[in-house]
């Protein structure tokens, strides 16, 4: 009976990795004193009266290590992507060119370096806790066949496979922040 019970690791993988893929996105947002067209990807604008992401109303380029730049297609929606751009917390003053959007990004000083290591390490421990979810998710998954035959062999094999899976992603969590932060800190 015990042997047509398995944990579907695949799964659990899947839903780590999909941590990770949130990981990343995130990290990808931070500003490091570099030009990149994933930092103004969370910003949402007023469009024709619903909230749409500012790629999908202009194109976004990098056209210089220092600068972004979005040439909004609708005339009507230059000035409230400005203003989306103002509000968003990224620190940076807009520039309008007709309907271009340029983006000059400042150097980061010291302390901002500082606060942004910090908003990583959040980011990175957000992904921590989502992989722990999961890593539970599946030890529920091992409880549940132990009640029903698992052999406390088997009990103890897919535990462990559940703990190397998540001791493994953990470890790219730390790599990826170590490798921000090293980033972020690069003048």
């Amino acid at each position: 009976m015990s042997d047509d019970i398995e944990i579907d690791t695949d799964d659990l993988e899947r839903r780590m990795n999909g941590a990770m893929e949130a990981l990343r996105h995130e990290f990808g947002s931070l500003r490091t004193g570099r030009a990149s067209a994933s930092m103004v990807e969370p910003i949402m604008v007023d469009a024709y009266g619903s909230p749409t992401p500012i790629n999908q109303i202009g194109t976004v380029n990098v056209p210089e290590p220092r600068m972004v730049t979005i040439n909004v297609w609708d005339k009507a929606l230059v000035g409230k992507a400005e203003k989306a751009i103002r509000e968003s917390g990224l620190g940076i003053n807009p520039q309008l060119n007709g309907t271009i959007i340029m983006l000059p990004i400042p150097e980061l000083n010291e302390e901002r370096r500082r606060e942004l290591t910090k908003v990583a390490a959040q980011y990175a421990e957000s992904a921590r806790v989502a992989i722990r979810n999961v890593r539970r998710d599946g030890m529920d998954q091992v409880k549940k066949a132990k009640a029903q035959g698992m052999s406390e062999d088997d009990q103890k094999f897919w535990e462990e496979e559940v703990q190397s899976l998540t001791n493994r992603l953990i470890g790219k969590v730390d790599e990826a922040l170590e490798a921000k932060q090293a980033e972020i800190m690069q003048v």
